[in-house]
């Protein structure tokens, strides 16, 4: 069995994410990775240019981050946080707080982003519920996407993920991300919604809509959208799955607005790729509503590998790595890159825009394409056969790869990118 290819033997039982399995292609059987490059049972070579979902940040197989797991293991594997601590979650909150903004206090550990945003939508909720004003509505801007989880699904607005699942969704108003050109419409439409509405919360990913197609908007903009919601004592809860961890150039992308949440959702490169973890953090304000000698009055959610030793060990190793002189190099040096290319690409007849914040490069093609549909594909295979990963979505293509890529994987992942604009 074990001689058999890891394509063969995957089809008979697994059933993968984001697939249509009667018309999808085997999966890809990898099995080593190391720095930026992903390695194949045939033996090639992948770079990964989006860090595998933006996780691998520091590179895949980091021997720092692999050593303090490893450490880890042989003290303390896994207890039950409820009534129980331990040094790994300490260290952590003290490490992570003295980065996040500085008004966040409290931290929550859950398993993956999805579980983080779905965390703060029951903070939010029982947080006026515990004041004795309850709240029904959720603000969220068009085309967000915060996760797959139920509540994480009724706050995004991506139908190709959410259509059998919308009658069952929790009450969301929508509103355009701000710009320069609309901000009066959305400052006027937010403020409709909030005198008509019981608000609880506003949801947003803070600058860059991921899976929307990497879009960028206005930190101005947003800042006064934050203002509003503030001034209602409507909780803003940053979505800092992907943008967290240096990728926008600071630690998180909430540091370009004056304004800062009230509650922020981090996962993805948290723990370095390493281990499935996510924390929601919360303002003081946030978490003193949950106290009281009722002990309804708690936050009552849990998940049972919630602050496991070993993710917390990671976490530590992958923030210690952000802060070093090493990384800050290479993300000044990846960006400076991005911009090179993006000077060199924009003018390009089938280039419509680009866009770049930090080490988030993204390319609009000048066509209309499904999001996953047959042009798609092609731009994907053709990646793929150059040796490079790259997930185009729709008619973006984007770059978000390790930190400690080289100089010359990059380029040859601007290359695959300028051969693909041929074959279009």
């Amino acid at each position: 069995m074990t001689n058999m290819r890891l394509q063969e033997r995957d089809k008979k039982h697994i059933w993968h994410p984001l697939t249509q399995h009667k018309t999808a292609a085997p999966p890809i059987g990898i099995v080593q990775a190391k720095g930026a490059v992903l390695y194949d049972e045939n033996g090639k070579e992948y770079i990964d240019g989006i860090a595998s979902w933006y996780t691998a940040m520091y590179g895949h197989c980091n021997e720092q981050i692999t050593s303090k797991v490893s450490t880890q293991m042989l003290t303390l594997d896994q207890v039950v946080f409820t009534g129980f601590t331990h040094e790994p979650a300490v260290e952590l909150s003290e490490k992570l707080m003295a980065i996040l903004p500085d008004n966040q206090q409290k931290l929550f550990f859950n398993d993956n982003g999805s579980t983080a945003v779905d965390a703060a939508i029951k903070m939010a909720l029982q947080y006026h519920f515990n004041r004795d004003n309850k709240r029904d509505t959720l603000i969220a801007f068009e085309d967000g996407f915060h996760g797959d989880t139920f509540g994480a699904m009724s706050v995004s607005s991506l139908s190709v993920y959410n259509g059998p699942f919308e009658d069952f969704f929790l009450k969301v108003e929508r509103i355009p991300v701000p710009t320069k050109k609309n901000i009066d419409e959305v400052v006027l439409k937010l403020k409709t919604i909030l005198s008509e509405n019981n608000c609880a919360a506003f949801i947003y990913e803070p600058l860059v809509q991921g899976a929307a197609g990497m879009k960028f908007h206005d930190a101005e903009g947003l800042n006064t959208l934050l203002k509003l919601c503030k001034a209602q004592n409507v909780l803003c809860i940053a979505d800092e799955v992907m943008t967290g961890f240096g990728k926008t150039g600071k630690n998180f992308a909430s540091e370009y607005m004056e304004t800062k949440p009230d509650i922020m959702c981090l996962s993805k490169a948290l723990t370095a790729g390493m281990m499935a973890m996510s924390i929601t953090t919360c303002t003081q304000a946030a978490y003193d509503a949950f106290l009281g000698d009722e002990i309804a009055k708690g936050f009552f959610h849990a998940h049972t590998y919630s602050a496991n030793p070993l993710a917390c060990a990671a976490a530590i190793a992958g923030i210690d790595l952000l802060q070093s002189s090493e990384i800050k190099n290479d993300i000044a040096r990846v960006t400076k890159s991005h911009n090179c290319f993006a000077e060199k690409i924009q003018k390009h007849p089938k280039v419509a825009s680009t866009r770049q914040l930090g080490v988030i490069f993204a390319l609009e093609l000048a066509l209309e394409m499904e999001r996953y549909g047959n042009v798609r594909e092609k731009l994907f295979q053709h990646f793929m056969e150059q040796g490079v990963f790259l997930r185009p979505l729709g008619n973006t293509i984007y770059i978000l790869a390790p930190f400690i890529i080289t100089d010359e994987q990059l380029q040859k992942i601007y290359n695959s990118i300028e051969e693909a604009l041929s074959i279009l």
